[in-house]
């Protein structure tokens, strides 16, 4: 609907545009996150294509510059023969089509969200993301701050801000007792567990930054030789490195705060902020109770849900559950079923959960390895952590491709 109708989140006209994060994680086995790219590698994702093609540099994770990365898709959609781009608000689905996708996503429009709520629900599920601020790199202070990576001494990836525990210290008490933006009346503040802003994260105790996303393992001060007491981290949003976004830095704090509390960050006493962070509601439906193992809605065979919106959180987990309706709905075009995917595969686990998760209220979640069922040795024996993972990985791509072969999902 974007630019005739926008959101509070929003700034471009462009065709998915990331309003949060600009990180798409890891893409190094035998991480949850790289094996979901990698099935979705194996079934050639064009949205992934598109992703790597507008990569910054961010260590094993694979992060965008957020307009290459939007101007690549809309490129990618509009030079397809097969497709007509238009722009406007879509306030209910039409009609006379053999299937239709609601892929609206998290930050869905006002009229979309109060037919799905009258259609499906008497009130809609929801809960909170925060968006971090980005930084103008040329006002970092690199005489404190310094270029790193946790895990890789050799590279250059992150810009990394130490404190010292005083430097923290006020920083924390700073988070803590700063003034945030207010909850609208008729909103429920439910922040997803796994992009909680910074000040939730400085509530659940003094080291709880500390000993999370600031955590200081791996980093050496060049200043002083020491580990610091914590570590901000900062990453390139473009591939020049001209902006950086504050890692985990996710907030609903006033601006006004925002440039007071944040510039007590070592290195950041000066920064200029070319965007500030914020909060907005994102919209997911009861989708258990809704969907059928293909998407699709049980009441409506010919209307499908992918994306946020179908309750798995994480791009890379939308860009997967678009990529299995898409599926679905060309097998059905062919007159042919697609065969459900093995549940020891990411893609097949992540549709199982979205489509038939017993949890009581149903919440939305990222791929991780907990959805997959275990190994058949598991039970037997205590396997390491990342042997364990590595097994888990190579059976879900010997099960995928095997599951592949049988589909004949070709387009003339």
């Amino acid at each position: 609907m974007r630019p005739t109708k926008t959101t509070p989140a929003h700034a471009t006209a462009l065709p998915a545009e990331l309003v949060c994060s600009n990180s798409l994680k890891s893409q190094e086995l035998p991480s949850a996150q790289a094996l979901l790219k990698a099935e979705l590698d194996l079934l050639g994702s064009p949205l992934l294509s598109c992703a790597r093609s507008a990569s910054v540099r961010a260590g094993s994770a694979l992060a965008v510059d957020r307009k290459r990365f939007s101007e690549a898709v809309a490129t990618a959609v509009r030079e397809n023969r097969l497709i007509s781009f238009v722009t406007q608000e879509i306030v209910e689905p039409p009609v006379g089509h053999d299937a239709v996708v609601i892929a609206t996503g998290p930050l869905s429009s006002d009229s979309i969200t109060a037919w799905m709520t009258k259609t499906f629900s008497g009130e809609s599920c929801f809960f909170y993301d925060a968006i971090a601020p980005i930084i103008a790199a040329e006002s970092i202070d690199m005489a404190t701050a310094f270029f790193g990576n946790r895990w890789k001494p050799e590279s250059d990836d992150y810009c990394n801000c130490p404190f010292t525990e005083e430097e923290y210290r006020r920083f924390y008490e700073g988070l803590v007792s700063a003034q945030k933006t207010p909850s609208r009346d008729f909103e429920r503040e439910r922040f997803f567990e796994a992009c909680l802003p910074i000040e939730v994260i400085a509530q659940r105790g003094y080291q709880a930054m500390s000993f999370g996303p600031l955590k200081p393992i791996g980093f050496r001060n060049p200043a002083t030789g020491r580990m610091p007491y914590a570590v901000l981290q900062l990453r390139r949003e473009t591939e020049g490195g001209e902006s950086l976004s504050m890692v985990a830095c996710q907030t609903r704090l006033t601006i006004g705060e925002q440039m007071r509390v944040f510039r007590l960050i070592p290195g950041l006493q000066n920064a200029e902020f070319l965007r500030y962070g914020s909060c907005h509601r994102n919209t997911y439906l009861d989708s258990p109770s809704l969907l059928s193992s293909d998407l699709s809605f049980r009441s409506y065979p010919s209307l499908y849900c992918s994306g946020q919106l179908c309750g798995n959180e994480g791009y890379v987990e939308s860009i997967a559950t678009g990529h299995c309706a898409s599926l679905s709905i060309l097998k059905k075009l062919m007159g042919k079923s697609l065969e459900p995917l093995p549940p020891t595969t990411a893609l097949g686990s992540l549709v199982k959960y979205v489509t038939g998760s017993e949890n009581r209220p149903f919440t939305p979640t990222g791929f991780h390895f907990g959805l997959l069922p275990p190994l058949e040795s598991q039970g037997r024996k205590r396997i390491p952590k990342k042997q364990k993972h590595e097994m888990l990985c190579a059976r879900a791509l010997d099960d995928l491709k095997r599951w592949a072969g049988n589909q004949d999902t070709s387009v003339a």
